[in-house]
């Protein structure tokens, strides 16, 4: 079962209304150790409750060492285990960690670059470039690049690297990794901990997009909402062309997820853990099998990192091929790159003290505001920049972090738009090539490995990413920057 494709609701859950955009779970059931928190407006909380997202929400209280409360955020709806758009950060010393509460993909995140163009310069040869990028750019299920030779040894450099063998291998500039979350590295990765089965499904898909909803866009700048904040993260004018790639770890991060839930699951009877739904499988944080999962998920992260990051590395070469001069000349300046599927030790506040714990962030967005020291230094003043893909054909966002994040959200909001559909259900009631025609009459040229992919894609299986967004800048986790619009969509 994929992590779209859920089960029936079994109950209602109570709500109570804290205020238009923020509603607590109560502890209804026994074995609850704390509330929910809901952020969503009334349209997008009926949507979760069509499903088991506000159950699944509950279940995650029962997590031993849990702070504060479980977080559904505003594009929340069912995973597995956890809702996607969830939220928790157990005790690092007593508390336990969920593969879970990261999903499948880990790592998967998104990469926003800024470019020196703007729409009219880049019109006339806009289906040129989408085109010669899905040439450079393997798409698509199972999807591999042959000139680029991995090696086991290379593999395990890029799982304990990260950005930084990229660019060793010339896949990138030397200040790329500067503006990566974890600085495109995340640190206790160790490939012994990762089976041989992961590694070589990883071997092949180094610089892939994949298929489902990934995604590589050229976009523009619709409209600024924050000058400053926009001028501080490079974008200067609406009209401007940036790129944005959506992607994760591949069947490398699949494999290793797949790997330690079965692991987890014994742990839950070895360490008498009491939950109720078999999906929260987790362990003691300073158990061996957390451990263990811990450095084979950062393996994970930084593949992802490495993935996006040579990626990037390609559209900056399809630029180059496209408009014969060197891409430095175009910009191309990367903004940021985010992770919304992944766990972390962190320090947060947390009933007027300072407690580390390990937060897990599934289809969440770290969100950290002004001075932090985890952001990028010429970014201290702003904040850490926010990234929240929409759906083909819509719009993307780019946001910053605050404050109130780190008081509410631990540090964390929304990661997209959130389906309203499952893929499934989305290939009953449209046709790839209705999606394509639609798109490309409303100017947004389409290059696609499949045509099932669009239609699983398709516009109204999302929720409306305008409306997450709205939500996440009213409670005061991440506020708008800056609304981007796409002008050519590579899709696997």
């Amino acid at each position: 079962m994929g992590e779209d494709e859920g089960r029936a609701p079994t109950g209602r859950v109570p709500l109570e209304k804290l205020d238009d955009y923020s509603w607590r779970i109560p502890k209804y059931k026994s074995g609850m150790r704390v509330t929910g928190l809901v952020l969503a407006d009334k349209n997008l909380l009926g949507k979760m409750q069509t499903d088991r997202t506000l159950e699944q929400c509950s279940n995650v209280t029962y997590l031993p060492g849990i702070y504060k409360y479980a977080i559904t955020l505003p594009d929340g709806h069912e995973g597995y285990g956890f809702p996607i758009g969830g939220v928790a950060a157990t005790d690092y010393d007593e508390g336990v960690i969920s593969p879970g509460g990261v999903g499948y993909d880990i790592n998967c995140g998104v990469r926003l670059l800024t470019t020196n163009f703007s729409e009219q310069d880049i019109r006339p040869k806009l289906v040129q470039l989408a085109n010669t990028i899905f040439e450079n750019v393997p798409c698509g299920l199972g999807s591999r690049r042959r000139d680029l030779r991995v090696t086991l040894g290379d593999l395990e450099r890029i799982a304990t690297e990260g950005v930084s063998w990229a660019i060793a291998h010339g896949l990138g500039w030397h200040d790329d990794a500067e503006h990566c979350e974890e600085l495109g590295c995340m640190k206790n990765a160790n490939p012994d901990k990762v089976s041989s089965n992961a590694k070589s499904r990883g071997l092949q898909q180094v610089g892939t997009l994949g298929s489902g909803n990934h995604f590589l866009e050229i976009q523009k700048v619709d409209k600024i909402i924050d000058t400053k904040t926009a001028k501080a993260f490079g974008i200067e004018h609406e009209g401007q062309v940036t790129a944005m790639i959506h992607c994760g770890s591949r069947g490398f991060g699949h494999q290793i997820c797949s790997d330690y839930l079965q692991v987890m699951e014994r742990a839950v009877g070895k360490y008498k853990i009491n939950l109720p739904d078999r999906e929260l499988a987790c362990a003691p944080g300073k158990s061996k099998e957390a451990e263990d999962y811990y450095q084979a998920m950062a393996c994970a992260v930084n593949y992802a990192f490495a993935n996006r990051q040579t990626i990037m590395h390609w559209v900056r070469q399809s630029f180059k091929q496209v408009f014969n001069d060197d891409p430095e000349r175009f910009g191309l300046k990367l903004v940021y790159d985010v992770a919304h599927n992944i766990a972390k030790i962190e320090t947060h506040e947390v009933d007027g003290k300072q407690k580390k714990v390990w937060v897990h962030r599934k289809g969440a967005t770290r969100a950290f505001p002004p001075g932090n020291p985890e952001i990028p230094r010429d970014y201290s003043s702003a904040g850490q920049p926010v990234l929240i893909p929409g759906s083909m054909g819509t719009s993307s966002w780019l946001l910053v972090g605050t404050e109130k994040a780190m008081q509410i959200s631990f540090g964390s909001t929304a990661h997209g738009a959130g389906r309203m559909m499952s893929r499934t259900a989305a290939k009953r009631n449209y046709r790839g090539a209705d999606i394509k025609r639609a798109l490309e009459q409303r100017g947004i040229y389409v290059r696609a490995a499949s045509s099932i992919v669009l239609a699983e894609e398709a516009d109204p299986a999302y929720k409306n990413v305008d409306v997450v967004t709205e939500v996440s800048d009213k409670i005061g986790i991440a506020t708008k920057v800056a609304r981007l619009v796409p002008l050519a969509v590579v899709k696997g």
